[in-house]
């Protein structure tokens, strides 16, 4: 052996030692999570009712950073080009890395800047109409949809409630004109004023509207049926059979983050997000906990990045 080679061995080997000493004693000051969207939101709701589980687990505080803006890229960017020490991470629904490489020109950032931590909840939207257009069910909304014009609203285009809809009009072979608007809750509230019949939306926003008689729902989004709505079958049960749109917050990492530290704040997570009272709270808000390996959720990411990159191909979707 050389005295080169020995060198390499022996800086390798010290390498090794570092990672190791630094994730024994990671972290050491606040860890940072940016939520690429205004407060209020799915992710937010779910980072802010682990953080404090987090927080006792790892003895350090979590900060939440809001970061709003093209459709969650702007926030995804600042986290792609955070330092590799494992004090910034990033939690965004699963479309940020589904459906935006297929509908932005330019997102700021590579998908392989980040890595998945893990899929954290899986979420649905609700499929709503006013009781003034004398629909019921899913099936007589297909058929009226077929006899008349309708329209339906969406928290705006390319967000799950538009894509949702969009997958199902194209396996039904519907015709409905998409009204986008900025947010789940303005789209809502032109529902309720039946300036728009229907709307497929986030179910924490229409809920309170269901449960009043205000508004009508049809079916949810998703392979199951909504904790909160457990009477409202699913799409594919409904009759659309092979239908699923359901949608997941996830976590990432900069690419760069050791594997080490990525195991000890994934664990962090679940084990904050298991907890029964945790897993209740979210269930109120229609998030169902999943607490996947990286694995898994990559996995999940490739098959909805395929999917979602058909839909947004057929209806053209293009944003800047």
């Amino acid at each position: 052996m050389t005295s080169l080679q020995r060198t390499f061995i022996s800086c390798f080997v010290g390498l090794c030692f570092s990672f190791t000493a630094f994730a024994q004693t990671w972290p050491q000051r606040a860890i940072k999570v940016i939520a690429p969207y205004p407060p209020g939101g799915p992710s937010d709701i779910v980072i802010r009712t682990v953080s404090d589980k987090v927080q006792a687990a790892l003895k350090q505080a979590v900060i939440i950073e809001n970061i709003p803006g093209a459709g969650g890229n702007i926030g995804s960017a600042a986290a792609s080009r955070a330092p590799a020490d494992g004090y910034t991470w990033l939690i965004t629904t699963d479309t940020v890395m589904t459906v935006n490489p297929h509908v932005y020109k330019s997102m700021g950032f590579k998908l392989d800047d980040l890595k998945p931590v893990s899929v954290l909840t899986s979420f649905s939207q609700t499929l709503v109409c006013n009781p003034a257009l004398g629909v019921k069910n899913l099936s007589e909304l297909i058929a009226k949809s077929k006899t008349q014009s309708l329209s339906y609203a969406s928290g705006g285009a390319g967000v799950p409630g538009h894509l949702s809809m969009e997958l199902l009009l194209n396996m039904t072979g519907m015709q409905m004109v998409h009204i986008p608007y900025k947010g789940p809750a303005p789209a809502a509230q032109d529902v309720l004023a039946n300036q728009v019949p229907c709307g497929l939306l986030a179910g924490p926003t229409v809920l309170p509207h269901v449960r009043s008689g205000r508004l009508i729902a049809l079916a949810v989004s998703g392979q199951t049926r909504s904790p909160t709505l457990p009477d409202t079958p699913t799409i594919s049960e409904a009759g659309v059979k092979g239908y699923d749109a359901d949608f997941s917050l996830v976590m990432w990492a900069p690419k760069q983050v050791p594997d080490e530290l990525v195991q000890k704040f994934r664990q962090a997570l679940l084990d904050g997000l298991k907890l029964p009272e945790t897993a209740e709270r979210l269930k109120a808000t229609d998030q169902l906990v999943i607490g996947s390996t990286p694995e898994e959720a990559a996995a999940r990411i490739a098959k909805d990045y395929a999917k979602w990159g058909a839909v947004t191909k057929k209806i053209g979707l293009s944003l800047e």
